[in-house]
């Protein structure tokens, strides 16, 4: 944010007051002016940083914060974490997969980074969905399916007869 203008105002108002008393007030407005300038900078500074303040307050957890560029303050905006949809699952029972022949399956959890192109992570949303699962989940399977080389694996409980409800998540 280029504080200039709003220094150029104060110097414009500061040189109409002194024209009003004469040369020699002129003389001294133009003296004062340049450390005014400092002044006035700085107590703009530190008005935007009390609002940013306000601001951080209202939009936590996200924030707002004033950096000084040079002479310019600059805002840089943290925005809060998009609210995860809540949705309620219908039943959403995956199907434990067993681990192949000579692999132990010790149910340790780990962590992946799936980048999918839009078009994918659409189609692969709606599918998780349409069987009521997250889509992690619905990704899980996919994977075991797929490397297990089976058919499709169906979830314990899915079947016509089944009336009770699942849940789903993770549990530590």
């Amino acid at each position: 944010m280029d504080l200039t203008p709003y220094v150029d105002h104060l110097r414009r108002e500061l040189a109409v007051a002194a024209d009003a008393s004469g040369d020699e007030a002129r003389a001294l407005a133009e003296r004062l002016s340049a450390p005014l300038e400092s002044a006035v900078r700085l107590t703009l500074l530190n008005v935007l940083s009390a609002a940013m303040g306000d601001v951080t307050r209202e939009l936590a957890p996200g924030s707002v914060d004033v950096r000084l560029r040079g002479l310019d303050p600059e805002f840089v905006v943290t925005a809060p974490p998009a609210p995860e949809p809540v949705r309620e699952e219908r039943e959403a029972v995956v199907a434990p997969v067993a681990a192949p022949a000579g692999e132990a399956d010790d149910g340790t959890m780990v962590r992946i980074n799936l980048r999918l192109p839009a078009h994918l992570k659409g189609r692969a949303e709606s599918a998780a969905a349409a069987e009521g699962l997250s889509v992690n989940a619905w990704l899980v399977r996919a994977v075991s399916v797929s490397l297990d080389g089976g058919g499709r694996a169906s979830a314990p409980g899915r079947g016509k007869d089944s009336g009770g409800r699942g849940f789903t998540g993770w549990v530590r």
